[in-house]
C-alpha cells in the first residue's frame, strides 16, 4: 500500500471523473409530446485502467407530461479500500410542449469522511433556492457564484435537455452541437460538445446499435478554486469522449460510455444493461 501512497490523490480524482457522467452529464434531446414517452434501466461499471473500481444504477421515466430520473452507485474493488464512497442523485420535472423542464433535484454523497446533501428548486431554468447540508465553510480562494449565474441553467442530471428539430433518427453527427449551463448546487460551469464519430454498441443486456460519439469540454465559470488541480486538468483535456444511445419510444438520448484521460490511465464509464422501452400515451379519463 505504502507504494500507492504517492498516487492516492490521483486515485481519487480520476473515481470522481469516472462517477461523473452517471451524476451529472445526462444530456437529451425532447420531441413533440406524443412522441417522448419511454422508459430507461440501465446498470454502469466504471473502470480505471481497465481495473473494475465502481458500479451504478440509472432509471428514466418519460410520461406524457412529467418525467423522473435517478441514479446511484458507489466505488468497489482497490478504490474502496482508499476511498470508499456512494452516491445518489435523482431529477424531476415536467414535459411543457416536448421538452424536458426539470422543478427539483436532489444528491446525497457518503464516503469515508462524511456525508453531504445538495437540493435544487428551479423554474423554468432558474434556480429558485438550494442548499447544502451541512454548508460547506467559505473559501475566500473560490470564485463566487452570482444570482445571474443561477439563470438560465440546468440541473446536473438533466444538464444540457435540447430538442433535436424534425422526426429523422436522432443518432445523428447533429445531436453533438450543442453545449449547456449547469449549476450543481456549488458550482457553475458549461459542458460543450462536437462530433467525433458515429460507433455500433452492444450491451450486455439490452441495447445494441448505433451511437454518437461527442468530444466533451469542460469549462469552469464559477463556484471553483482555480489553482485545484483537477478543475485545471479538467478544463484542459481535449480529449474526453461521451457516447449516446436513445431511449425508446422518444427522441432522448442518454450517455453510454464515457471515457476520460487520467494520469493514471483511462477512467471509463460504460452500460453493461441498457434496457428501454416506449411507453404509450395515457387514455384520457372520461366523465
Amino acid at each position: 500500500m505504502d507504494t500507492l501512497t504517492p498516487y492516492l490523490p490521483r486515485l481519487r480524482a480520476a473515481g470522481r471523473l469516472a462517477f461523473a457522467a452517471l451524476f451529472g452529464l445526462v444530456l437529451a434531446w425532447g420531441a413533440d409530446p406524443a412522441a417522448a414517452q419511454g422508459k430507461l434501466e440501465a446498470q454502469y461499471e466504471a473502470t480505471l485502467s481497465g481495473i473494475p473500481v465502481g458500479k451504478g444504477a440509472w432509471n428514466i421515466d418519460i410520461q406524457d407530461d412529467v418525467f423522473a430520473a435517478a441514479a446511484s452507485g458507489g466505488t468497489t474493488g482497490l478504490l474502496k479500500s482508499f476511498t470508499g464512497g456512494s452516491g445518489t442523485g435523482a431529477s424531476q420535472g415536467r414535459v411543457v410542449n416536448g421538452a424536458l423542464v426539470a422543478t427539483g433535484y436532489q444528491a446525497s454523497t457518503t464516503t469515508q469522511k462524511k456525508t453531504e446533501e445538495i437540493h435544487i428548486t428551479l423554474d423554468k431554468g432558474n434556480v429558485k433556492e438550494f442548499g447544502i447540508v451541512p454548508e460547506p465553510p467559505v473559501d475566500p480562494d473560490r470564485i463566487v457564484v452570482t444570482d445571474a449565474h443561477r439563470r438560465g441553467v440546468w440541473d446536473p442530471m438533466t444538464a444540457s435537455l435540447l430538442r433535436v428539430p424534425g422526426t429523422g433518427d436522432p443518432v445523428t453527427p447533429e445531436a453533438c452541437h450543442n453545449a449547456a449551463p449547469v449549476f450543481d448546487g456549488r458550482m457553475r460551469y458549461d459542458l460543450k460538445l462536437d462530433f467525433k464519430r458515429m460507433e455500433t454498441v452492444k450491451a450486455e443486456k439490452g441495447y445494441r446499435g448505433p451511437v454518437v460519439v461527442c468530444t466533451l469540454y469542460f469549462v469552469p465559470v464559477a463556484g471553483y478554486i482555480p489553482d485545484r488541480p483537477v478543475i485545471k486538468y479538467l478544463a484542459a483535456q481535449r480529449n474526453i469522449e461521451i457516447a449516446f444511445a436513445p431511449v425508446a419510444g422518444t427522441r432522448i438520448l442518454v450517455p453510454f460510455w464515457l471515457k476520460v484521460p487520467t494520469p493514471l490511465g483511462p477512467a471509463m464509464l460504460e452500460a453493461t444493461s441498457f434496457i428501454t422501452s416506449p411507453q404509450p400515451p395515457r387514455v384520457a379519463k372520461t366523465q
